[in-house]
């Protein structure tokens, strides 16, 4: 997400290296690179010119302090001001009413229906609501079923009517339905175009007046860049949406959309589809995605990631094997799975601080983990409780059920050790006490 982004600010920042002091000079030149990165980014030359100016204004004349450089200054201002540019403070759905009605709108392979699907899994998981989809899209029948199977999939009910060719019939059945059938939120997905033209904009603008929904939603393929931005504003000058909707910010995305969107249509990005899974959503922190595209990494959403992942009952059992040192491959086999649950591994490396930038070019399947599994359950249930049970006929006999080589056996064996070792260490409180007077110290590497 965002690499060269990333890459070019801290080329830009490296200008101010080793100077003793900020002025007019060296902050041109640092800012000339950070314009340059803006528009490779595909962000507007007018934002861009405003963000610069802006740092430019901010930089002069500051007082740089003997505890900080010219180019750590710098970054706190570039930061402050993406976060700004970005919107400020993240801005929540309303879906209050009875029921809440989310409106989706935008062109047809901007992902609105899988968004659709995917908005109902966090408002029933994570807000605790009885959601029903709502397929409004009248010309594509696929668009439909994609929509059910999307519902199937996540137990969500989903209201359809392929007879009847009337969007706004449609959504309106589909609020009388909700009503009598006690869902709390409906999430109607429309019809798209392939580029931007007055019927859809007249259907789209019909079915919002019939309905009055208590949240318009545009969605946008992130990676349009400026012609996401200029699309949304033909939108907003009709709908008059709430809020922004960033899909596949997964992929080789340049960042000019959310960096430029709520600047050109002032209206907030409130989520982005991170990958193609149902529960690859998130909510849209600014602050945090400056935290990224600078390469500081996103630890607070890592963090939450974990936490969701969470089981408290499950944790205190695997603290008690750990101190009596138990931790067996039926425990590292879970832990494993805990993480894949978090998301895409590559999105939750570049989340470490540094990691984002060791990790370029190195490509990261999403079944990072299948050998390692693989492995795991080729094992005996003797072997996966009693590790100390596998010698060299039984790592042959793994090899060969797990369809990979005696190599990959041995340093899955040193993996799993190492992980035993470290988890013994964590789990002694003084060892801990340690390890934090060192990251407080910045006695570790990357703190």
């Amino acid at each position: 997400m965002f690499e060269n982004l990333t890459d070019k600010f801290e080329r830009a920042f490296k200008v101010l290296k080793g100077q003793g002091q900020i002025s007019e000079i060296n902050v041109a030149e640092t800012l000339k690179e950070v314009r340059r990165a803006l528009l490779d980014a595909d962000v507007s030359f007018k934002t861009a010119k405003e963000f610069t100016s802006t740092v430019k204004e901010k930089a002069i004349g500051q007082n740089v302090l003997t505890s900080i450089s010219p180019g750590q200054l710098m970054i706190k201002i570039c930061h402050e001001e993406l976060v700004n540019l970005m919107g400020g403070n993240e801005v929540d759905i309303n879906i209050k009413g009875n029921p809440g009605i989310v409106l989706m709108s935008g062109l047809q392979g901007s992902g609105k229906t899988t968004f659709s699907g995917k908005l109902a899994n966090y408002l029933k998981n994570k807000k605790g609501k009885n959601p029903l989809l709502v397929a409004c899209d009248v010309y594509r029948p696929a668009a439909i079923d994609q929509l059910h199977v999307l519902g199937e999939q996540l137990g969500v009910e989903v209201y359809s009517n392929k007879e009847e060719k009337n969007p706004v019939k449609i959504a309106q059945d589909a609020i009388a339905h909700a009503k009598s059938k006690s869902f709390n939120v409906v999430i109607i997905d429309t019809a798209g175009r392939l580029a931007v033209d007055e019927q859809m904009m007249s259907e789209i603008a019909d079915v919002k007046s019939a309905i009055e929904p208590t949240e318009t939603l545009f969605v946008v393929d992130s990676m349009t860049g400026q012609d996401a931005v200029n699309t949304a504003k033909s939108f907003d000058e009709r709908i008059n949406f709430d809020g922004v909707v960033l899909t596949k910010l997964d992929g080789d995305t340049r960042g000019g959309a959310a960096l430029s969107i709520k600047s050109i249509v002032n209206k907030p990005i409130k989520f982005v589809g991170t990958g193609e899974k149902l529960d690859a959503l998130d909510v849209f922190y600014p602050a945090r995605m400056a935290d990224r595209i600078l390469g500081k990494g996103d630890v607070v959403s890592l963090v939450e990631r974990a936490q969701e992942q969470f089981d408290e009952e499950e944790a205190r059992k695997l603290q008690k094997k750990i101190k009596k040192n138990q931790f067996d491959f039926n425990d590292f086999l879970g832990q494993l799975q805990q993480v894949k649950k978090m998301g895409n591994v590559k999105d939750l490396m570049g989340m470490i601080p540094g990691m984002g930038k060791a990790m370029k070019g190195v490509e990261i399947e999403d079944d990072a983990f299948k050998h390692i599994e693989a492995m795991i359950q080729s094992m005996t249930p003797a072997e996966r409780s009693k590790p100390e049970l596998i010698n060299g006929a039984r790592k042959n006999r793994i090899a060969k059920g797990s369809g990979t080589n005696i190599q990959e056996v041995n340093k899955l064996m040193k993996q799993f050790n190492d992980t035993k070792k470290m988890m013994k260490m964590m789990s002694n409180p003084k060892n801990m006490r340690n390890m934090m007077r060192q990251m407080k110290g910045g006695g570790l590497p990357g703190m």
